[in-house]
């Protein structure tokens, strides 16, 4: 650290004795002894310029009383009148080493400005910020409290402070400047030149930091933003390759009377929203695309030399890399609100791009016809082999029928079981007829005995004959192999035989049907658009592609700033 080298001050008075007091005596009184440096001047000036406050006005009265006085001059009683100096005192050094001191800590212009106006707002006499900063303190006054900055506007007040001179009084201070020599400028700066020259350097600071800040952005956005920007927009004016797109339109729709929930739903863009979905997953996968290049070499047509290189195939590209040219340049799109499809191809000639959505087309078509085709073989399969089925059953049945029959040795067990009814009932009749005439004849005195034998015997046999008859009937009814058990079986296996009837024709007629809607075609496809070459390119969109890069580029480098300012902002905290 370097010590500012201090000046010794000398205060010069006349000697008592010296015959020439007037002018020539203020003359002597004026000649200081040699001036030091700039800087040391500058700081003595300052320092001896600035009294004790409570002292300001004994200091003015008195100094006109010492230009008066006689006895001004050297108190050592040297009678030549000759000048002697008095070295300054222990305070005035201590105040010219708080000054030094306060310099040394480095205070900023604004603190030093906000001192000298709290200075000026306790009515402090200071003549540089430093000094007002020493006053402020010496009266125990914070001149950085915040606080103060709401007081620093005082209204202006006529009354005359305390410690100021009267009006025609002029306050005298110690003469710094050799009057004899000639007074040049000084190169020392007011406060208020020297606030002015600070607020200038800062402001000439911040411009230049704004300007330096500005053009390093102005070369960022042009590295990262405009270069890039231009260098696609040359690609797609220049360099991109025009590809040709040929829009078409189709629907697939349902036949009338293809069954009960389609009919309610005919009409509407639900009939047939799954074959609409179904048709475009089709046209949209790399089977239509392998059938595309298998009958018009899709990729051979991309493979070409003078496309560009960035929608040019590799001669040897794999299918996988083709798909991916295939889904760049075939769009479709299904839209539920109206249930059309709508399609665009695109290639590097019109004719061809024409002829790739003519035969797509064509594969949604045949793709709608094998939609159900799966399901109209299933349904037909089953309905034959139902009818097999149907068949079997019943000539099964009929075959039982016939054992039933062959097993009894009679093909009518329940005629056989009316007949010995009705014979039962026969002989009963006559069993009652002889019955009454047996007592008829038994009611005469003297019967004859031959014919009431007669007709006893005809009551036996009669008798023994529905007793044969009944037995016959017990048997028919009784047991495992009765006539009774053997109809039963037999009426079982007719109504089997009906039944199998009945399932038969329903069989038949259901194939039938089936077949009917097999051949019918259920779903198909119908062009509302038909593809038409286009004479102009409809890609690349140069101006909103260079656009859109520009906003994708701008994007990235805000992304990066923000990111960088964040991840800057968290390091230097």
């Amino acid at each position: 650290m370097t010590i500012k080298p201090k000046a010794k001050k000398f205060r010069i008075r006349r000697s008592p004795a010296a015959p020439d007091a007037g002018p020539g005596g203020e003359a002597a009184a004026a000649r200081p002894v040699p001036a030091p440096d700039m800087h040391s001047s500058a700081s003595a000036a300052s320092a001896s310029a600035q009294p004790q406050p409570q002292h300001s006005n004994a200091a003015a009265q008195a100094a006109p009383a010492a230009d008066k006085s006689p006895q001004f001059g050297s108190q050592t009683g040297d009678p030549s009148g000759a000048l002697s100096g008095q070295v300054s005192s222990a305070r005035e050094t201590r105040l010219e080493t708080d000054i030094d001191a306060i310099r040394q800590e480095g205070l900023t212009g604004r603190q030093l400005r906000m001192a000298r106006r709290v200075a000026q707002k306790h009515d402090l006499p200071a003549t540089s910020d430093f000094d007002a900063v020493r006053l402020l303190r010496e009266k125990g006054i914070d001149p950085f409290k915040r606080a103060n900055m709401l007081e620093l506007v005082v209204p202006q007040n006529k009354a005359q402070p305390d410690n100021t001179p009267a009006v025609g009084q002029n306050v005298q201070l110690p003469q710094t400047v050799p009057a004899a020599k000639i007074n040049l400028p000084s190169t020392e700066l007011s406060p208020a030149e020297r606030r002015q020259h600070e607020i200038s350097e800062m402001q000439r600071a911040i411009a230049g930091r704004r300007r330096r800040k500005l053009v390093l952005l102005m070369a960022r956005l042009a590295f990262f933003v405009l270069l890039p920007t231009l260098i696609t927009g040359y690609f797609f004016y220049a360099v991109a390759t025009p590809m040709y797109a040929t829009k078409s339109e189709f629907l697939v729709l349902k036949a009338d009377g293809a069954g009960a929930v389609s009919s309610l739903l005919s009409g509407t863009q639900f009939a047939t929203s799954q074959d609409s979905i179904a048709v475009q997953g089709y046209l949209q996968s790399k089977g239509a695309m392998l059938r595309l290049e298998s009958e018009m070499g899709f990729k051979t047509h991309f493979s070409q030399d003078w496309i560009d290189p960035i929608q040019r195939l590799d001669p040897n590209a794999t299918n996988e890399q083709a798909y991916k040219i295939y889904k760049r340049n075939v769009k479709i799109g299904y839209d539920p609100t109206e249930g059309v499809v709508r399609m665009e191809v695109s290639a590097a000639d019109p004719e061809i791009s024409a002829e790739f959505s003519r035969r797509l087309i064509s594969y949604a078509q045949d793709e709608v016809n094998h939609l159900s085709e799966q399901k109209r073989s299933d349904q037909v399969s089953e309905a034959e082999a139902a009818l097999e089925l149907a068949e079997n059953k019943r000539r099964e049945a009929q075959r039982h029928l016939v054992e039933l029959q062959q097993d009894g040795m009679v093909l009518d067990p329940e005629g056989v079981i009316l007949s010995l009814r009705s014979q039962i009932n026969t002989f009963e009749m006559q069993v009652q007829q002889k019955e009454l005439e047996l007592a008829a004849l038994l009611d005469n005195t003297r019967p004859n005995r031959a014919k009431v034998a007669g007709v006893e015997a005809d009551i036996n046999r009669l008798s023994e004959v529905i007793k044969r008859l009944n037995d016959r009937m017990t048997d028919a009814s009784e047991g495992e192999n009765s006539l009774a058990n053997h109809r039963v079986q037999i009426q079982m296996a007719q109504a089997d035989l009906a039944t199998r009837d009945l399932m038969l024709q329903s069989a038949l007629q259901q194939v039938e049907s089936t077949r009917m809607e097999a051949n019918r075609q259920v779903r198909y496809l119908t062009t509302a658009v038909a593809p038409v070459a286009s004479e102009e390119a409809s890609y690349p969109r140069k101006f909103e592609n260079t656009i859109l890069a520009f906003l994708i580029f701008s994007g990235i480098y805000l992304l990066c700033s923000l990111t960088a300012s964040i991840l800057r902002e968290q390091v230097s905290s």
